[in-house]
């Protein structure tokens, strides 16, 4: 029988001040760098729900909302929002947090990883139990985005 796990089993947040070391030419947050960090969430993310060792196979979506800047506290949060046979897509939203607590999302990632047998094979991955309409939502949007990844892949694009 094939393991079923929550959303909330596989969540993931790392917390990060702004140092001069993570700042471009613009002194705004430099995208390869967030781009990183956003693939280490994604990576935990799919760890955790999978219980493999896992490898991004496409960044969906990256979309950059607003700058970040030195001394800001960035937090990015990973949740699984859609699994096929051995694939997990993870969203990966990034915040910058006021020293009051308030958050403004800065970042919205969707990544793709596939889990991964002993052998580097694609291995199956557990089901997704969705628990809330906003999980539902994710689900039936990851399921057009597949959709639309397998056609670009049929389509060469």
């Amino acid at each position: 029988m094939i393991q079923k796990k929550r959303v909330s089993d596989s969540y993931t947040e790392q917390i990060q001040i702004l140092l001069s070391q993570h700042i471009n030419g613009r002194k705004r947050l430099f995208g390869g760098i967030l781009m990183e960090w956003i693939d280490v969430v994604a990576a935990v993310t799919a760890r955790r729900h999978s219980g493999r060792d896992v490898t991004t196979a496409a960044v969906d979506q990256l979309v950059f909302k607003r700058p970040a800047h030195v001394n800001d506290t960035v937090i990015l949060t990973g949740r699984i929002t859609y699994v096929g046979r051995s694939s997990m897509e993870v969203r990966v939203d990034t915040f910058v947090e006021t020293l009051g607590g308030e958050r403004e999302l800065i970042n919205r990632a969707y990544v793709v990883l596939v889990a991964l047998d002993e052998q580097d094979q694609p291995a199956e991955v557990p089901r997704l139990v969705l628990e809330t309409n906003e999980e539902k939502a994710e689900w039936e949007a990851g399921k057009k985005r597949s959709l639309l990844r397998m056609q670009r892949r049929q389509e060469n694009y």
